[in-house]
C-alpha cells in the first residue's frame, strides 16, 4: 500500500486590510524580517527604518474555518509628502507565493487605501524580478536605481486603474486564483 505524504492546507480564503491588531502588527514585522533580512540578506539584523514610524502596514490573513489564522502576506504605505505616497517591503510568505493573486491584492489595496487618503502621485521601488507583475497591474517604469546593492526599479502606479478603498479597516475578502503547490 501507498502512503502518500498529505498536502499543507492552504486556505482558499484571505482578508485584505489594514493591520490594526497587535498580532497583525507584529506578524507583519516577522514576515518581513524572514523575507528581507533571513531570506534575502538585504538587511544584517533589521529591515525597521525611520518610514516604519509613519506608515501604514497592510496585511493579507489567512483564515481557517472562516477565522482569520496568520498573516501570509504584508505591504506598507507612507505619505511622506501631501498627495504623494509610497509603497515598500511587499512580501508574501513563501508557503503562500503560488497562490497567485495575494502580492496583486496587496499592491492593489495599497493604493486603494492611498487613494482613499488623498494620493495624487502613488511610487515604489521594486526588485528587478517583480516588475513585471507591477507592470500588469498598471504601473510604469519610472527609472533604474541601486537601493541596498540591489537594482530596483522606480515605478509609478496608473491611479486611473485603481480604486479607491472604502474601509481600510476592514478590508476585503479574496480568494485563490490557483492552488499553491
Amino acid at each position: 500500500m501507498l502512503i502518500e505524504k498529505p498536502k499543507s492546507f492552504i486556505s482558499p480564503e484571505f482578508i485584505v486590510r489594514q493591520a490594526i491588531r497587535p498580532w497583525e502588527v507584529s506578524a507583519s514585522a516577522r514576515l518581513r524580517f524572514d523575507t528581507f533580512v533571513k531570506e534575502q540578506g538585504i538587511f544584517n539584523h533589521h529591515d525597521r527604518d525611520e518610514i516604519d514610524e509613519d506608515m501604514i502596514p497592510i496585511v493579507a490573513v489567512s483564515t481557517l474555518a472562516s477565522e482569520e489564522d496568520e498573516v501570509v502576506g504584508t505591504v506598507r504605505i507612507h505619505q511622506p509628502e501631501i498627495g504623494v505616497w509610497w509603497g515598500s517591503r511587499l512580501t508574501v510568505s513563501p508557503r503562500y507565493r503560488r497562490v497567485g493573486r495575494l502580492g496583486p491584492e496587496l499592491i492593489r489595496f495599497a493604493v486603494g487605501t492611498a487613494i482613499m487618503h488623498g494620493c495624487n502621485l502613488f511610487l515604489a521601488h521594486v526588485q528587478l524580478r517583480n516588475v513585471p507583475l507591477f507592470k500588469k497591474l498598471n504601473w510604469d517604469e519610472v527609472e533604474s536605481l541601486d537601493i541596498h546593492g540591489q537594482t530596483h526599479m522606480k515605478m509609478k502606479a496608473k491611479l486611473s486603474a485603481f480604486d479607491s478603498v472604502s474601509d481600510p479597516k476592514r478590508g476585503w475578502i479574496t480568494l485563490t486564483k490557483k492552488r499553491a503547490a
